[in-house]
């Protein structure tokens, strides 16, 4: 508690001063992030992708090898094993089999059957067909899209079109890095991390506009202030409440992450990399883009002239 009481309310950061660095930062990011997914692609799970997914307990620590050699003889196509938290869980993802519900079925039967006595437990045993999986995912890209959409139609009406523009290019940042994230670390993207996307972007929206509020307000309040001194004015004062939110959160989500099992790993580190980048982006990203725009409009720049002029004609005045 002392810590936080310590912590500086109105610090003097020249945010703005480093713009074009944390411009080129977000732009190589956001490539890379677009190039991880298109070498390594995204680990689809059996939401997306369609197939059997079988999660077991077995009694003594998992042999992978051995059920690899045993499940491999089976024929059902690829197989993919892995331990999924303690030694003695498993989880088996089976390649889609040829045919209808009961050819499937039957897969499912001798899996059962070659594992036999090695399984203590069936924890669940799930299969979503194709069809299911390809609405899944024109029905995520679209949930997808329509948040971002409406997030910016939201910021265009309740400031300016140049905050909407700031604010969209900063959660599309944020949506592609996490992506990326998850491409590169090979977590499996399911709806459960569809959704930790969805709540990056409602969380990086919520930091961007209490910024775009102070930025508002300040604009208002210093109308002869240069820009950059106003943005960085505005990202000081707003600072401190900006890294308790996003500390506060993360603690939350490390302890969730530590504990909360391997059910909802892969959720719950998609959310910690996108508490960190959403935070980054609204200070980093979307604030010094504002910078390249003209924010106070004509009447705003022709009231801002008038006032340089009024102060050159002071300063002539106190020379004579």
């Amino acid at each position: 508690m002392a810590l936080i009481r310590r912590l500086p309310l109105n610090p003097k950061i020249d945010f703005l001063g480093r713009r074009k660095l944390f411009l080129v930062f977000s732009a190589c990011l956001m490539v890379a992030s677009l190039a991880a997914v298109a070498i390594l692609g995204l680990n689809l799970g059996v939401d997306f992708r369609g197939g059997i997914l079988i999660e077991i307990e077995t009694h003594e620590p998992a042999d992978l090898a051995d059920l690899r050699r045993r499940l491999g003889g089976l024929d059902l196509g690829q197989v993919t094993l892995q331990e999924f938290g303690a030694a003695n869980d498993v989880l088996i993802n089976v390649e889609r089999q040829d045919g209808d519900e009961k050819a499937q079925i039957k897969a499912i039967q001798a899996v059962k059957t070659e594992l036999g006595g090695l399984v203590a437990e069936y924890r669940r045993v799930e299969f979503v067909g194709p069809k299911v999986g390809g609405e899944l995912k024109r029905a995520g890209l679209l949930a997808t899209v329509l948040a971002l959409a409406g997030i910016g139609v939201y910021i265009w009406f309740r400031f300016e079109w140049q905050f909407a523009a700031a604010a969209l290019t900063a959660l599309i940042h944020d949506v592609l890095s996490t992506i990326g994230f998850f491409a590169l670390l090979q977590i499996e993207f399911n709806l459960a991390t569809l959704a930790a996307l969805l709540t990056i972007a409602g969380y990086s929206i919520n930091d961007t506009v209490v910024i775009f509020d102070r930025v508002r307000e300040t604009l208002r309040k210093y109308k002869k202030l240069y820009i950059l001194d106003l943005l960085n004015l505005a990202l000081n004062g707003t600072l401190t409440r900006t890294v308790l939110t996003s500390v506060t959160t993360l603690i939350a989500l490390v302890c969730l992450f530590a504990f909360g099992g391997q059910v909802i790993r892969g959720f719950s580190a998609g959310l910690i990399w996108g508490i960190v980048i959403g935070t980054y982006s609204s200070i980093g990203l979307a604030v010094p883009l504002l910078s390249f725009m003209n924010l106070r409009g004509v009447a705003g720049g022709e009231e801002e002239e008038a006032s340089k002029a009024a102060e050159g004609a002071e300063e002539a005045a106190a020379g004579q």
